[in-house]
């Protein structure tokens, strides 16, 4: 009788013990590839790891369009926001050091930092830098880096004053890129090692992950990595065929902390062992604390849950929220930890399941959405005992479904603009327009018409065309850039007293944050 309590309770565990699989699905390798050639992607690398060990560190397809190097372990692609968890983690570094705590005021580090609030400038945290509830509006000041700046990062947070929050402070969440790079520049101001310094040494090599880059120009010197698509050849950004962009405009060098890095698949899955492990590294040794780990994965700021219609609503969790680095949230009762990350011409996508001792990294070298998407659900399903579902034809039909919606839009809206104006000859369009935390954007009268230029991001530029009234439409000489409809408000006397932008695609990414200019006439240049 001893012997079968235990027997009995051993049942019980087994009954209730977490689904998860001994290995990726049979198959996957192929229905990768498969999925990737109807999708269009370029090339495509996953790795994924199970209970400490990798079970999958692969590429598929090519580097670059046109070309025939593949994609392999090895091969560093652009891997956009979920490079913040590595900001936490550089952090988490000097947190363990004494050097620093999560609750530390910023301005004891940075006497100089400002937010636009007094009262904010003296309470920030640096938790608050990481978790998205400053009262900024979101993506605020992306423009001083999306899609590329010559400011520097000192020159950039020095701007934050100038923007004015949307919601008081710690009252809502709001995603934004800008106080992560507030977090690059404190690790320097602690450590006097640059950002990409500091994470290269102390993070990524210190971690055990030799192909990953942390600045352009060391990753530009790598043969093996992945070149940024993206279907910029159509009505709207994702209609026509992939393309290969200039890899120069993926990100501000400034931005580097809020989604910098490059790394490979092999890399990937040392950083799933070393999160799963809550910071121990497969070799011996920690990278960062136990104490530091949890921090990370314990939820601030709530969410707004996700709600994706018809066949997409299994996805959606019953709660959500941002934690420092990681989105926190269950998907079908479990426990997920997660990041998107994203630049121009490349998507990544990095979870992890806790409780089965799962992560997986899936990153594209377009902007494949449905794609990613797809394959991440498949695979949730799969370590989670759930029966298949072939999630990414059903991603793929709602993304046509909405890249469409999008192209009705714009050729509604486009059919038949009204036939008025502009009020005044182009010449007296033609002056600089100042907003407080941009800068200077530059109208002038070239070969008759009007030429627009972004100066604080370099060959953002191009013709303003008249669209209607007063109110034209940029035509950037580099196609892969977002169009804007620039608005010219006039005064009684028929001067220039403002200017107004906004997206001119509904579909726009949010870091095109035009509708955040107040640009009004330097007057001393103004005709």
């Amino acid at each position: 009788m001893p012997r079968t309590i235990p027997y009995a309770a051993a049942l019980i565990l087994i009954a209730f013990a977490p689904a998860a699989q001994a290995a990726p699905p049979e198959g996957f390798e192929q229905r990768v590839e498969a999925l990737r050639e109807e999708s269009g992607a370029p090339g495509i690398a996953i790795a994924i790891v199970e209970q400490g060990e990798t079970t999958l560190a692969e590429g598929w397809g090519v580097r670059e369009l046109g070309e025939r190097a593949p994609v392999d372990a090895h091969t560093i692609f652009a891997t956009g926001s979920t490079g913040k968890a590595f900001t936490v983690a550089a952090l988490a570094t000097l947190v363990d050091e004494g050097r620093l705590s999560w609750d530390d005021k910023v301005i004891d580090h940075m006497p100089w930092f400002r937010m636009n609030d007094p009262w904010v400038t003296a309470e920030m945290t640096v938790r608050d830098l990481l978790v998205h509830r400053s009262g900024l509006g979101l993506g605020a000041g992306d423009l001083l880096f999306v899609p590329r700046s010559d400011l520097s990062r000192k020159e950039t947070v020095e701007r934050l004053r100038y923007i004015e929050p949307e919601t008081s402070f710690r009252s809502s969440y709001a995603y934004d890129n800008i106080l992560y790079i507030v977090a690059g520049q404190l690790i320097e101001e602690i450590t006097g090692k640059t950002w990409e310094q500091y994470v290269l040494e102390d993070v990524l090599r210190a971690g055990g992950m030799v192909d990953s880059t942390s600045d352009y120009d060391t990753r530009y010197a790598v043969e093996n990595r992945a070149r940024p698509h993206a279907r910029t050849t159509g009505a709207l950004r994702g209609l026509g065929p992939n393309v290969v962009l200039d890899e120069r405009d993926e990100l501000g060098r400034n931005a580097m902390p809020a989604g910098g890095l490059a790394m490979s698949a092999t890399d990937m899955a040392q950083w799933l062992k070393i999160q799963l492990a809550h910071g121990a590294m497969p070799g011996g040794g920690r990278l960062f604390s136990e104490a530091a780990a949890k921090e990370m994965w314990t939820p601030v700021t709530p969410m707004p849950n996700e709600d994706w219609p018809g066949d997409l609503a299994p996805t959606n969790p019953n709660y959500t929220a941002y934690a420092l680095g990681w989105q926190v949230q269950d998907y079908r009762g479990a426990r997920l930890i997660w990041h998107g990350g994203g630049v121009f011409g490349a998507i990544t996508l990095v979870a992890l399941l806790p409780d089965q001792d799962v992560g997986i990294a899936i990153m594209i070298n377009s902007e494949e959405a449905a794609l990613r998407r797809g394959l991440f659900y498949e695979l949730l399903d799969h370590y989670l005992g759930f029966p298949a579902n072939d999630w990414p034809a059903k991603w793929e039909a709602f993304v046509s479904q909405r890249l469409e919606g999008g192209r009705a839009f714009l050729a509604q809206r486009d059919e038949q603009p009204a036939d008025v104006g502009p009020s005044l000859p182009v010449a007296r369009y033609a002056a600089t327009y100042r907003d407080p935390w941009y800068g200077d954007v530059v109208v002038s009268e070239r070969d008759g018409g009007l030429w627009i230029d972004f100066t604080t991001n370099p060959r953002m530029e191009g013709r303003l065309v008249h669209y209607q009234y007063d109110t034209f439409k940029t035509e950037f000489t580099d196609p892969s850039l977002e169009p804007a409809l620039v608005t010219f408000g006039l005064d009684a006397r028929g001067n220039v007293e403002r200017v107004t932008m906004e997206a001119a695609s509904p579909l726009a990414d949010f870091s095109y944050d035009y509708r955040d200019l107040d640009l009004r006439p330097v007057k001393e240049t103004q005709e």
